[in-house]
């Protein structure tokens, strides 16, 4: 019951296109019988008011050929009352003599008509009833001082049920016409869906494949969310590469610590002497604190190689602001490891968009990174500079034994380190630097500092808007104040 009620309650392609065009052809029917109506009954307006004149015309000859002494004759006046609808009204007035005849008070058109013209055809009432009339004026053969205006009027009923008769048969065909209409869209829908059916089956055929399913059969309507599933794949490759690299990056880096831990345990329970017990331990000690590092610096550059940062993500930063914080929170941490961390900065605003978290671990790789290699002793500064352009640039430089020149391209592939190098790194942290970089469109080079050691120079682009400095500035002034 469960499934046949969400099947139910799926919208239908089908039903809503039909629902689409049903409701503006039932409103463009309506709006087609009420023109349909009106053309009826100007046509039926036209037929009567043509029949009037004719048959005022007619009883205008009749009576102008008798001699009217002031009366009809009886035969005349019966022809001219029957009427056995009781719909139709006459009057026959003399210049001289006044009404002769009819059966109703029949008011004049507004401009009586001339002697021998054509009929004039006017809207008028008799006892609230509204009429459709026409006048005549003629002449009297036996009588040239006197003349007759002879009106007929009718009224409207004739008229509008002709109007709704054809009005009747209209609506009928245009019916019938939309309901086949409508049976052919259904059928069209339902034949023009099947071009789906190749996608339908190729998807169907797949089992873990994440290739793209867009191809010259995908309808043009289809394209775009054949495409945006096409980007869905292609994140979902990204992101399970990125599974893949980083399970072979922890078995790669994480496999000779755990082999010299399970080793020194060993020898620690073959040789159970205090110093032999002291001396694992301190290799376990250390061993076990390159693992935690590079544990966590597998994590920090995987989530550096993850997709680009999302525009709800980033956020204007200003560097100016962010790096001297972050490099006064390792000052402690130098000191201990005997290193001389200065740092070297204007007063001038440095913004980028970015990540605050990204742009932290960028800074404690380069900062980690110089104070590992240079050693005890060496002297580490950071400096951040802002260019004129709105661009800026933070550089790490120190004055330990430097890079062969040759080597310096390689700084940021991962698990590169310098062969000669006594520190236990991971070769990971430059490649970090590298991802997150990338990730905020800027770039890193590196050169040999000048009298000796290595300078790590990030480049930072300008702004996205040319607003951003203004705020960024505006900001930082109001911090100041």
């Amino acid at each position: 019951m469960t499934h046949s009620h969400t099947r139910s309650s799926r919208p239908s392609l089908r039903g809503r296109l039909l629902l689409l065009l049903l409701v503006p052809m039932g409103v463009l029917l309506l709006l087609d019988a009420v023109a349909s109506y009106g053309i009826s009954l100007t046509y039926a307006n036209r037929v009567h008011d043509r029949d009037l004149g004719e048959d005022v015309q007619t009883l205008a000859t009749m009576v102008g050929d008798q001699q009217l002494g002031g009366d009809l004759s009886p035969q005349a006046r019966f022809l001219l009352e029957y009427d056995p609808g009781g719909r139709s009204y006459f009057s026959i007035r003399s210049t001289l003599h006044g009404l002769l005849a009819g059966n109703g008070q029949l008011p004049l058109p507004a401009q009586v008509p001339l002697i021998g013209k054509h009929p004039v055809l006017y809207d008028t009432t008799l006892a609230g009833k509204p009429l459709r009339a026409a006048s005549v004026h003629v002449a009297i053969l036996h009588d040239p001082h006197d003349s007759l205006i002879v009106t007929s009027a009718e009224t409207f009923r004739d008229r509008h049920q002709q109007a709704r008769e054809i009005l009747l048969l209209a609506t009928v065909i245009q019916t019938l016409l939309v309901v086949s209409v409508l049976s052919l869209l259904w059928f069209g829908v339902g034949r023009g869906l099947r071009v789906l059916d190749p996608l339908t089956a190729r998807l169907a055929t797949r089992n873990h494949e994440l290739t793209p399913i867009d191809g010259p059969d995908v309808p043009l309507e289809i394209r775009p969310l054949t495409r945006t599933i096409d980007a869905l794949f292609d994140r979902l490759r990204k992101m399970l590469a990125l599974h893949d690299r980083f399970i072979a990056d922890a078995a790669h880096q994480l496999r000779t610590p755990l082999t010299g831990l399970s080793l020194h345990i060993e020898h620690a329970l073959a040789d159970p002497r205090p110093e032999t017990m002291r001396d694992a331990l301190q290799h376990i000690q250390r061993l076990t604190r390159r693992t935690a590092r590079t544990a966590a610096q597998l994590l920090s550059l995987t989530r550096a190689q993850a997709p680009s940062l999302d525009m709800d993500e980033r956020g204007l930063i200003d560097l100016a602001r962010m790096i001297p914080d972050a490099v006064s929170q390792r000052v402690h941490e130098a000191l201990r490891a005997g290193v001389d961390l200065g740092y070297e900065g204007g007063s001038e605003v440095c913004p980028v968009i970015g990540d605050a978290a990204s742009l932290n671990d960028l800074l404690d790789n380069l900062v980690d990174n110089a104070m590992r290699y240079a050693g005890r002793g060496s002297i580490v500064t950071v400096k951040l500079q802002a260019h004129a352009d709105g661009s800026s640039s933070l550089i790490v430089e120190d004055n330990g034994p430097g890079v062969p020149p040759e080597l310096l391209p390689r700084l940021s592939e991962r698990f590169f380190r310098v062969a000669g190098s006594h520190e236990d790194g991971s070769g990971l942290g430059l490649a970090i630097v590298q991802r997150i970089a990338e990730r905020h469109q800027a770039t890193v080079s590196y050169r040999l500092a000048d009298a000796q050691g290595l300078c790590v120079e990030v480049h930072f682009p300008v702004p996205d808007s040319p607003s951003t400095l203004t705020a960024a500035r505006d900001e930082q002034g109001s911090y100041k104040a």
